[in-house]
């Protein structure tokens, strides 16, 4: 028969905190257990031989004695009475229900009413109540949902939910669940104590793989009870003992695996026993209780590098368990440099996590780790690194200063000068503030805490991979998809992926322009297409009108002659004004054709810009020209064509041609 013990088998932390203080005191003179001090008979027992005395009152202590109060707790009353006797207290009070007792004490003091999930009668119970004057007790959601059927109005109410350090997790997580639903204002602190869920899970995974289980601890035990049932939901055969008188090796003889595992009042001499009894494999458990022993003292030093498994994650801390016999504690503010951060997508219960020793406490039986201040000392060796690698790294950019801003990469401090921000000379830096770049380290000084880093650097050699890209795979007609960089009276650049072609006035818009900015602005995305390139010069032309929809087509498709349109003015001459009839096609109306009476010049009675209606009275489909009158539109009299002067139609040709200017050289 094969026998397996549970890693987390035994005395808890705290219950072993509380039995050494007792030892301890009895042996410098008679000491009051204020309780049974554990649900072990067998310990309880051997301190009374040691000289400690169990009394179950403050009244039975007498006045000035030494008294301890368990890791249970008590009501702030009794702490009260004892002191009014004058009693020298010996707190063993476990750290995790000391915290339960504050996070309680705290809800009260904000107008909250405490909800505790745990057994009534429970002396761990009793004391986090005692220490309100408000707070309610249920076991779980079921008796939860009653109260409130009963009550209506909690669930409008301010609430905040803690849970006995030994509570079943499911049961736990079941109340949680429901009563997110269902209340308005609740907030909820995960109080399981992480050694009490290690125990738990190792216990129910040990049930999984064997065919029977023995379960060692006091019946009035209530953490070894639920083991007992845990154990019963994954295994066939569940035995729970005190110490195992009740059977023999030959009870379990057709089993083929024994699993055999503890609640945390049971001692590590019981634990010994039964296993032996059990398994021929004497002298190494022995020597497993032995090297158990020795790592559940073992010391600590503050900056030692621990690893610790996480636990439990509560809205304050991370709880590590160490293997030692104070559990570990990572504040939140000690966890990560990076203020976006979320915890839980830093950690999960069950992952292995490295830390640093800030402080090993044995008033408090706990060690305050830091994760963060580890982290930084790796990542002070990666940003040296980064200068000579030249890694581009992630970083977020907390503050802007006068010369320059500041990034937190990997938990320290970067100053980026103004000039390496990425930003022209003079531009605002603030709207960087609260964002995530890339940057190259140019500089460190490790001594004085100096880093210097450079987003310039990073954007110049992504622009440049990102032109020979563009200069590799260009070719008249390709279409990309750029930004307007500047604008000048004969066009727009514009950037197409570390490359920058120029969009001359003629090629922004069908219709006719004096600015480029008519059409465009700084920081447009616009779409264009290549007109011609010299890979040399490194020049490109580049257009934006859209040649799928001609505007000759167009007009043709939409007007016939004796058509009104509405058009625009958009010159005029001597011998009459132009007007856009469609963006790309203007028509002519004929000094003669503007009014209804004789004229001097078109501007008596047009102006550039203004919309008026007119008639089409002429279309050469050849020359792709537009006769236009406004007259016609003014008396019902037939419209003869006037014949047009040489003079006119120089200036007519001349007028119809956009203005072509010579073009800058394209920068690149």
């Amino acid at each position: 028969m094969e026998v397996i013990l549970a890693k987390s088998a035994g005395f808890c932390y705290g219950v072993r905190r509380a039995v050494d203080l007792a030892a301890a005191a009895a042996g410098e003179g008679s000491v009051y257990l204020l309780g049974h001090i554990t649900h072990n008979d067998h310990v309880i027992r051997d301190l009374e031989e040691k000289g400690a005395i169990t009394v179950f009152s403050p009244e039975e202590v007498p006045q000035g004695a030494a008294v301890l109060i368990r890791a249970h707790g008590e009501p702030d009353e009794v702490y009260q009475r004892l002191a009014d006797q004058g009693c020298r207290i010996l707190d063993a009070t476990c750290p995790n229900v000391v915290w339960i007792h504050d996070i309680v004490r705290q809800a009260e003091l904000r107008g909250r009413i405490p909800i505790v999930v745990g057994e009534r009668e429970h002396p761990e119970i009793i004391g986090v109540v005692g220490s309100t004057k408000t707070g309610m007790v249920v076991s779980g959601w079921d008796e939860l949902e009653k109260t409130i059927q009963k009550h209506p109005e909690l669930v409008n109410q301010p609430l905040t939910f803690v849970c006995q350090t030994t509570a079943i997790r499911a049961v736990w997580e079941k109340t949680v669940e429901n009563a997110k639903k269902v209340c308005t204002s609740a907030e909820f602190f995960d109080t399981i104590c992480g050694a009490t869920s290690k125990r738990q899970s190792e216990a129910v995974e040990l049930a999984k793989r064997c065919d029977a289980m023995i379960v060692i601890g006091d019946p009035k035990s209530s953490n070894t009870r639920r083991l007992a049932q845990l154990c019963q939901a994954s295994c066939p055969l569940v035995v729970q003992t005190e110490r195992g008188d009740e059977f023999t090796r030959k009870d379990f003889q057709h089993v083929k695996t024994l699993g055999i595992t503890a609640g945390a009042s049971t001692p590590e001499w019981i634990i010994k026993e039964v296993y032996n009894k059990m398994s021929d494999e004497i002298m190494e458990i022995e020597q497993s209780f032995a090297e158990m022993l020795e790592e559940s003292f073992k010391t600590l030093n503050n900056g030692d590098k621990v690893t610790g498994t996480v636990v439990a994650i509560t809205p304050t801390e991370v709880q590590v368990e160490l293997g030692i016999k104070y559990p570990g504690y990572i504040p939140l503010s000690e966890l990560s440099d990076d203020p976006n951060a979320k915890v839980e997508d830093l950690v999960k219960v069950g992952d292995e996590i490295e830390a640093q020793v800030l402080l090993v406490s044995d008033r408090d039986c706990m060690v305050k780790l830091s994760k963060k201040r580890l982290d930084a000392a790796k990542n002070w060796e990666i940003i040296e690194n980064a200068v000579e690698s030249k890694e581009v790294l992630e970083g977020y950019i907390t503050e802007e200063n006068k010369g320059g801003l500041v990034a937190n990469v990997k938990g320290i401090r970067v100053f980026i000068p103004a000039s390496q921000s990425g930003k022209p000379r003079g531009a605002d830096l603030s709207d960087m503030v609260k964002t995530q770049v890339q940057l190259r380290i140019t500089e460190v000084n490790r001594a004085r805490r100096r880093v210097v880093g450079s987003i310039r650097a990073v954007q110049a050699e992504a622009r440049a991979a990102a032109a020979a890209e563009v200069w590799a795979n260009i070719e008249v007609g390709k279409h990309y998809t750029g930004t307007v960089k500047s604008l000048t009276s004969y066009g727009a650049f514009v950037d197409i992926g570390g490359v920058d072609g120029m969009v001359h006035i003629s090629e922004l818009s069908w219709s006719r322009i004096k600015n480029p900015a008519e059409v465009v602005s700084v920081g447009d995305t616009v779409d264009v297409y290549v007109i011609s390139f010299d890979p040399e010069k490194k020049k490109i032309s580049l257009g934006m009108k859209d040649h799928s929809q001609e505007p000759w087509a167009v007009f043709l498709e939409k007007y016939s002659v004796g058509d009104v349109a509405p058009v625009r003015i958009v010159k005029l001459m001597t011998f009459g004004a132009f007007a856009e009839i469609v963006p790309g096609v203007d028509g002519l109306i004929h000094i003669s054709q503007i009014a209804d009476h004789r004229i001097d010049k078109p501007g008596d009675v047009l102006t550039e810009g203004e919309a008026v209606d007119a008639k089409i009275i002429a279309i050469d489909n050849e020359n792709k020209k537009v006769s236009l009158s406004i007259r016609a539109l003014l008396e019902d009299v037939p419209v003869e064509e006037e014949e047009e002067t040489p003079a006119e139609e120089e200036a007519d040709a001349q007028a119809k041609e956009a203005p072509v200017q010579e073009d800058a050289p394209a920068e690149e």
